[in-house]
């Protein structure tokens, strides 16, 4: 992940996207414990909704590729795949862990 890059098509300092990123970060890790949750207790609309807040955040901050998952989390949910979901969330969870070592 090239957060130079990153910060440059939104127009921002590269420590300002920086501390974005953290709080991106930070909040992502809270609403993933969360959405384990919701597909453990099957709640569908729980797991939708945390899936599109996820998808709105990572879309602030330019990440299509968190964007993309956390979309098809949403889908998935609202289809009652939660098998499905709780594969993409852990896409997403793993995909998280390696961005914050960047």
């Amino acid at each position: 992940m090239n957060l130079r890059k990153l910060s440059k098509n939104l127009g921002l300092e590269e420590e300002e996207y920086l501390e974005l990123f953290e709080l991106f970060v930070e909040s992502s890790m809270e609403d993933l414990n969360k959405l384990w949750f919701a597909i453990d207790i099957a709640s569908t609309e729980k797991v939708a909704r945390i899936a599109h807040s996820l998808k709105g955040a990572s879309l602030n901050l330019g990440l299509n590729e968190f964007e993309e998952i956390a979309k098809a989390i949403a889908k998935t949910a609202r289809n009652g795949q939660l098998e499905k979901t709780a594969q993409l969330a852990k896409t997403l969870q793993e995909k998280l862990d390696n961005a914050v070592g960047c």
